[in-house]
């Protein structure tokens, strides 16, 4: 009797405790939650101001163990957005289990105590609606988010099959899976997932039938906010294969696709090395075998203020032209526009000399491979003092140095060439012929303009520069004179206006 008195005891207790906790956790989320909602639009319009956008919550219901909200965007009043009209909103809802054990979480047999778990949907409305069509009339994905005590939070995407056809246009998506982590201020945040398959079909400027497919999509990757303000870390994202069809036929088939970008912070905290890995397993043009390639890209010594001070200034440019309806209803203007942008920032990053390097560029198949190494030694050209007065004067303000050198096996070029000309209609034996003139006719007209060398029947050469020297395949020249081997003017640099004398 006394063991079963004790044992209700207990149970009690957990209960007022669990109760107790559980009120708590509510409380807690409701007394935060406007102050949630006020981050979430200042990080709104920092990252994005041009979208004219803001979040909300409304029909907010607190319980014991559970609370209910949805989370309102929609246009800010009296401005107008990009992305949505003025009437329309995306709503979605929060389902909100209380800790310190919600019931969602023991659902999965997770007992470790959070302070709550949440489940977000998609509300079907005029805006969603199309998506709710593509998800067969369900939400298009489930969220289901862990939050801990500490703030951090865990939530597992699960993204619905999606599928839509009208007028020869369809789109399938097999659904993905990913979960994002992310600590309690934003500034870790963490990515992983993949997506089976998906399909385009859809019709070209030409009238024709293209169709884009994809399967096993992947991706892995983690950032957090440096000490400068803008974010560093790794990210990887691969893709078995991807092919593309013009009227039934298939054109191209790439397969083994990986990228994968990193950037780190040196340990004092004001240099960033950054590398770019890009790689081709296969690529097939029409049936016909083209070989395989990778890039290693490799950016060091970016002083960080200067990179922050850098896509401050582009990412301004670009939000100001987001807000011009001539400019962006223009393909052709914006990206002209949007590049201007990007150089009149550039000179930001050579604050810190930084020094690029691909190493290699390269294309592979079964005759040999091709590669390209380089490097460029950069400048910051406010150190300089002296006004520039010839080319080279004016290009070793922003070059210490430059080196490259370039490697294509003869045997290597005429299989790809003839590969190329069959896909042009040839037949074997005359492709093969056509590409063996072509690629000898290029060497020699190289060796001609001495920009090419032959070594071990590979086409070779090689680039130095620094201090306004140029050594080609060994032959050292001034600037002037390498610049005039390809018919260009040494154009002189401008000057100055002269400062009138009293």
């Amino acid at each position: 009797m006394k063991k079963s008195l004790v044992a209700a005891g207990v149970i009690v207790a957990l209960g007022i405790v669990w109760t107790g906790g559980a009120w708590y956790t509510g409380k807690k989320l409701e007394t935060h939650l406007s102050e949630m909602i006020s981050e979430a639009n200042t990080q709104l319009k920092l990252n994005s101001p041009e979208a004219n956008i803001e979040l909300s919550y409304q029909n907010y219901q607190r319980g014991v163990f559970s609370s209910q909200l949805q989370l309102v965007v929609k246009p800010i009043a009296g401005k107008e957005s990009p992305w949505m009209k003025p009437d329309q909103s995306l709503v979605v809802n929060e389902a909100v289990d209380h800790g310190p054990f919600p019931f969602a979480q023991l659902k999965t047999l997770n007992l470790v105590p959070s302070m709550a778990s949440v489940k977000t949907t998609l509300v079907n409305n005029a805006f969603s609606k199309p998506l709710f069509d593509f998800a067969k009339g369900e939400s298009p994905f489930e969220i289901n988010s862990r939050i801990a005590y500490s703030g951090d939070t865990r939530s597992s995407i699960a993204i619905k099959p999606l599928s839509y056809e009208n007028e020869g246009e369809k789109v399938a998506f097999s659904g993905g899976e990913f979960q994002l982590d992310a600590d309690k201020d934003g500034s870790i945040l963490s990515l992983t997932g993949e997506a089976q398959s998906g399909l385009v079909d859809a019709v070209n400027e030409y009238n024709q039938k293209v169709q884009i497919t994809f399967n096993n999509l992947k991706t892995d990757g983690a950032s957090s906010v440096a000490s400068f303000g803008g974010r560093i870390g790794n990210q990887q994202l691969s893709v078995e294969k991807l092919a593309i069809s013009v009227e039934g036929k298939e054109m191209s088939v790439l397969e083994g696709m990986n990228i994968s970008g990193k950037s780190e912070l040196t340990p004092d905290g004001k240099t960033i090395n950054s590398q770019l890995d890009y790689t081709l397993k296969s690529l097939k043009v029409q049936g016909q075998d083209l070989g395989s390639g990778q890039l290693t890209l490799k950016a060091g010594q970016i002083n960080a203020e200067a990179w922050h001070q850098f896509s401050k200034q582009y990412n301004a440019q670009t939000q100001a032209l987001m807000a011009q309806p001539d400019v962006v209803q223009d393909p052709d203007l914006y990206q002209e526009k949007v590049t201007e942008a990007f150089f009149t920032a550039l000179p930001l990053l050579l604050k810190g000399e930084p020094v690029i390097t691909v190493a290699p560029l390269s294309w592979k198949n079964a005759k040999g491979e091709t590669a390209l190494n380089l490097s460029l030694f950069l400048k910051d050209p406010t150190t300089s003092t002296v006004e520039p007065q010839t080319l080279s004067q004016e290009l070793d303000r922003s070059v210490k140095s430059l080196e490259g050198k370039l490697t294509i096996p003869v045997d290597m070029a005429v299989e790809f060439m003839t590969q190329v000309a069959k896909l042009e209609g040839y037949q074997p034996e005359e492709a093969a012929s056509m590409a063996n003139q072509q690629v000898k006719g290029l060497a020699a007209m190289g060796q001609m303009f001495r920009i090419t060398t032959m070594q071990d029947n590979a086409i070779a050469t090689s680039l130095q520069y620094a201090n306004g020297q140029v050594t080609l395949n060994g032959q050292k020249m001034p600037l002037d004179e390498f610049v005039g081997m390809f018919g260009m003017p040494t154009l002189p640099v401008p000057q100055a206006p002269a400062v009138p004398q009293p």
